[in-house]
């Protein structure tokens, strides 16, 4: 699931997080290399700019192109400097002020911390330093609430990535789900039908899993569900209508396709004939649940919806 998960946000990120089209991501590998545009060497005084490349894109480009922000202190072509340990201590310091502006703009990341985002020997550097700190000062009270997590480099490796993964999709819910609208919200249990379903309730405090964004989604896949569920089946080929249903999660509720297809077939009514109509209405074995899925990637083929989807 986390590797599905993984690939998802890859692929999304590659293809619509920067300006000017296109610019594939490795995650951790390429966010955690491409964080400057300039390095910085000082010698006897002298100052020594290479340049990285133009077209090198950090995720702070990503970030200003999803947001319209720039972080507090923070350029579009940040210096890092030669020293090995001052480099780690500004990339640790660039990391903290990320998570922190994301966490401003309502992003869950207090599982994060800025050295899980560094390189694994910037990481090895940082508990190097924060170690012989510890020692210096073990007389004083500094750490008393500070814990070092040291991992071994698979374990780091893994930890790093997760992170990573994390900062995107938090990324993804406070700067690209907040576009989806809800002034219409209340129309959309306007119809008899579906009048007498439970409501998912908008107001922000009303979940703490969902934010108001993702819940209106929720909202139009029941509407839609439950308008188009008796249409698009009607005549279908392995099963009776499919029941009524509540639907209240992004994983579970749509696992056997028929959620999705009806909110395709509220689009493209000219696919349930050619498509929908072979799907089971009631699956109950992981070949039934496959059969629909195909199918209904088929039909995303079909009107070139499925982006990077394979069947």
């Amino acid at each position: 699931f986390f590797q599905k998960t993984l690939t998802a946000v890859k692929n999304w990120f590659t293809l619509f997080g920067w300006s000017k089209g296109q610019n594939p991501i490795s995650v951790p590998y390429s966010l955690r290399r491409d964080v400057c545009k300039v390095q910085v060497t000082s010698s006897q005084e002298k100052v020594f700019k290479q340049n990285l490349g133009k077209d090198t894109k950090t995720v702070y480009d990503m970030l200003f192109h999803l947001s319209g922000q720039l972080l507090p202190g923070i350029t579009s072509s940040q210096s890092l400097p030669l020293d090995p340990v001052e480099r780690m201590l500004q990339l640790h310091w660039q990391h903290s002020t990320l998570l922190a502006f994301l966490k401003s703009q309502g992003a869950c990341l207090s599982h994060v911390m800025p050295e899980f985002l560094l390189e694994p020997d910037d990481y090895k550097k940082w508990i190097k330093v924060q170690s012989e700190l510890k020692v210096d000062v073990k007389n004083s009270d500094m750490f008393s609430n500070k814990h070092l997590f040291i991992l071994e480099d698979s374990i780091f490796e893994t930890m790093s990535k997760r992170a990573w993964t994390d900062v995107l999709l938090q990324v993804y819910k406070v700067f690209v789900l907040p576009r989806v609208s809800s002034c219409n919200i209340t129309d959309l249990f306007s119809l008899e039908s579906v009048q007498n379903m439970p409501r998912i309730k908008s107001e922000p405090l009303s979940s703490n899993i969902y934010s108001p964004y993702e819940r209106t989604i929720l909202t139009w896949l029941n509407k839609h569900y439950e308008k188009n569920r008796k249409t698009v089946w009607k005549d279908c080929q392995k099963g009776e209508v499919p029941p009524m249903r509540w639907i209240v999660n992004f994983d579970r509720d749509l696992l056997d396709g028929l959620v999705l297809a009806a909110q395709l077939a509220a689009y493209c009514p000219y696919l349930v004939a050619t498509h929908f109509v072979r799907m089971y209405t009631n699956p109950r074995t992981p070949e039934q649940f496959l059969h629909n899925c195909l199918i209904l990637v088929n039909a995303m083929h079909a009107v070139s919806l499925a982006i990077d989807i394979k069947v």
